[in-house]
């Protein structure tokens, strides 16, 4: 067992979270080979790093807030290459809608050492276990109290 190549593929996979979510998107491409296939649930497939990126950047921009979590790991690796699955529950708010998303998955990767010594994802895909949709509106008592993205951060409120 390569435990080395196994830390190395964990910290890869939780940067690719922390990116998409801080929209750190010249990182994200980073954590990619220009060749990588994504392929989230049955209508999001992308067959190339730019493609993905490109997606990302203009889908989840400063108004929507994401939170993406993945743990327990399954990684096997062979050589220069491996594969992972992992379990993935995440948030996604968009405040200009009133709608929050809330969902759980597994993803399923592939991943390769490149010749700079860094491991990158070579395809990344989920297949959802369920995901909901819940208007805000519905939460009477919801109050956005920061947002990093937002222009100026709404004032705290007082209950």
């Amino acid at each position: 067992m390569d435990l080395a190549a196994i830390a190395a593929i964990s910290r890869l996979k939780y940067r690719y979270l922390r990116t998409l979510d801080t929209k750190s998107w010249d990182e994200f491409a980073d954590t990619l080979i220009p060749e990588a296939t994504s392929t989230y649930g049955v209508d999001l497939q992308f067959e190339s790093r730019d493609a993905l990126v490109d997606f990302m950047r203009n889908t989840l921009g400063p108004h929507v807030i994401t939170e993406h979590r993945c743990d327990h790991p399954e990684i096997e690796v062979d050589g220069k290459t491996a594969t992972g699955i992992w379990y993935l529950q995440d948030t996604v708010l968009i405040p200009e809608h009133s709608m929050v998303l809330r969902g759980a998955a597994f993803y399923s990767d592939r991943y390769v050492l490149c010749d700079d010594g860094e491991w990158r994802i070579a395809h990344t895909g989920y297949e959802r276990t369920y995901e909901i949709v819940v208007s805000l509106t519905d939460i009477p008592s919801f109050k956005l109290t920061s947002n990093r993205w937002a222009k100026e951060s709404p004032p705290p409120q007082a209950n």
